[in-house]
């Protein structure tokens, strides 16, 4: 007498796995991509910041920087009046969701436009020496 000796999964096992897989796929997706645009709003905060301090920089040492993107404007008199530095935007979605940022500039994060995807410009204003983020 022959005795089968049957080895593997049945058919029932391995579609209770893969609805199991499917299940665990459909919760993660959502959690990494508000992950990711967390990321991208912290990376837009960190240009934030780095153009902050280009654009100051520049109004101590009174000198452009091309290669950066920093653009200082005299006026008649050889004074500067404004300094510029456009910064790209990284997120994908409008507004600041991530609360975690702290500020930029002594300016608060919340404060700053974000209701566009076009980036900002950052620009500092000699007449009233203060700095703005307006939006592109």
């Amino acid at each position: 007498m022959k005795k089968n000796n049957k080895k593997g999964f049945t058919l029932a096992e391995l579609l209770i796995v893969v609805a199991i897989i499917a299940v665990l796929v459909a919760v993660a997706i959502p959690v990494f991509t508000s992950q990711l645009e967390k990321s991208r709003e912290s990376t837009d905060a960190a240009n934030l910041r780095g153009a902050y301090a280009e654009v100051m920089a520049a109004a101590i040492t009174g000198e452009s920087d091309t290669a950066s993107g920093v653009t200082v404007t005299k006026g008649d008199n050889g004074a500067i009046t404004t300094i510029t530095k456009d910064v790209p935007c990284k997120q994908q979605v409008t507004g600041w969701d991530n609360t975690s940022i702290e500020d930029v500039g002594g300016v608060a994060i919340s404060d700053i436009a974000a209701s566009t995807l076009n980036g900002w410009t950052v620009t500092y204003t000699a007449s009233t020496n203060e700095v703005t983020f307006p939006e592109k």
